[in-house]
């Protein structure tokens, strides 16, 4: 989904600081653990607790645990929930067959432009959005403006926490004592006692995202903690999510850039035919013009560091870098950028006014630690 510290992806307490910052209810456990706390998306959030480099690591050859309360989290009920859901995202929530299951999909514009991107869980009575924080106000007020099923929209007051990485079922399984975490398939839920446990992440390896109460939050966080399960900051997320080759809001795409055109065509469910989702006309009109650019993924194994708003030259035209690190993983650059949809091979990348040889891949980068691509 979206979002870490240098760019943006719902919340624990409404609580503020002098410069109108909300604060997460493990905010105490944050500046306790030493972390470098910066303004995110209207938040004060842990950048790093010393050094993101090895949080990075730690997620990669064991365990981390994230605070991503920032996030948005709402609730949908009512019998109009699923006409409402079928009308505004991208995928077809059809495909939830059973609470408990969940799909990642785009919210569109009328233009075909990328609201938010999103997770919907169906649930025993009703439905839960999760979408990023930096895109809160826009989702809600969207939701609202489309309501004409009549659903009841619920903004939810809820910590999450992501633990993630080799080690994470077995350590959360450890402080829980509960096995149903392990026992469930990828984009799959449980709830049980105010928690949703659901195995999904945004780093590339196995593990699961938590939403519960704040103080049950804090518990678990210390106990997460005791068990040498480490903190892990907005920077390290980051560059997890893009050796995994995932999208970040705002970034690889926005209200402006076309789910086609920004990787994310898988995301949108054609059939049936006669499904009317807002945005289909337009990207119905643009894949019969022909999509001309493309999201893909770049690496540099030279001297450098792939940046965002960088110019990629290829023999077919220019692109640009979107999201771009130096990959802890890999040892050298990686990015992702939006190039001619026929640009494939070597390329080269302006940095600092000057070329540099770079090679055209197919992302994800890295996955449960171990380089994926050709």
């Amino acid at each position: 989904m979206t979002e870490p510290a240098t760019t943006d992806s719902a919340t624990t307490d409404s609580a503020t600081t002098d410069s109108a910052l909300r604060r997460t209810a493990l905010y105490a456990q944050h500046a306790a653990a030493g972390a470098r706390l910066v303004p995110f998306a209207g938040w004060e959030m842990p950048l790093h607790y010393g050094s993101q480099l090895n949080e990075h690591h730690a997620v990669r050859g064991g365990a981390g645990m994230f605070d991503v309360s920032h996030m948005a989290i709402i609730d949908l009920a009512g019998d109009g929930c699923r006409a409402f859901l079928k009308r505004l995202v991208a995928n077809d929530v059809d495909r939830l067959t059973a609470p408990g299951k969940a799909l990642y999909g785009v919210m569109l514009n009328e233009a075909g432009g990328v609201i938010d991107d999103l997770i919907v869980y169906r649930r025993a009575t009703g439905y839960r959005v999760v979408s990023n924080a930096g895109t809160r106000a826009r989702v809600l007020d969207w939701l609202a403006a489309q309501n004409r099923e009549g659903v009841a929209i619920a903004e939810r007051d809820l910590a999450m926490i992501a633990v993630q990485g080799p080690e994470a079922l077995a350590k959360f399984e450890s402080v829980t004592g509960s096995r149903e975490a392990a026992a469930l398939a990828p984009f799959n839920a449980a709830e049980h006692d105010g928690w949703m446990v659901a195995r999904t992440g945004y780093t590339g390896e196995d593990g699961v995202e938590v939403m519960l109460p704040g103080p049950d939050a804090v518990r678990l966080w210390q106990d997460l903690a005791g068990a040498g399960v480490a903190p892990i900051g907005l920077g390290a997320r980051d560059t997890l999510r893009l050796e995994a080759g995932l999208n970040l809001y705002g970034q690889d795409m926005d209200e402006t850039t076309s789910p086609l055109v920004a990787g994310l065509g898988w995301t949108i469910a054609w059939a049936p035919a006669g499904r009317e989702f807002v945005g289909r006309p337009a990207l119905e009109a643009l894949r019969a013009s022909g999509v001309g650019e493309r999201l893909t993924g770049l690496v540099m194994e030279a001297r450098g560091v792939l940046r965002h708003g960088q110019t990629v030259r290829t023999p077919v035209g220019t692109g640009v870098i979107t999201s771009g690190i130096f990959s802890p993983t890999l040892g050298y650059s990686i990015a992702l950028a939006r190039v001619p949809k026929a640009a494939r091979g070597a390329c080269e990348v302006e940095i600092r006014g000057k070329w540099h040889p770079a090679r055209i891949v197919k992302p994800p980068f890295v996955r449960k630690g171990s380089k994926v691509f050709e």
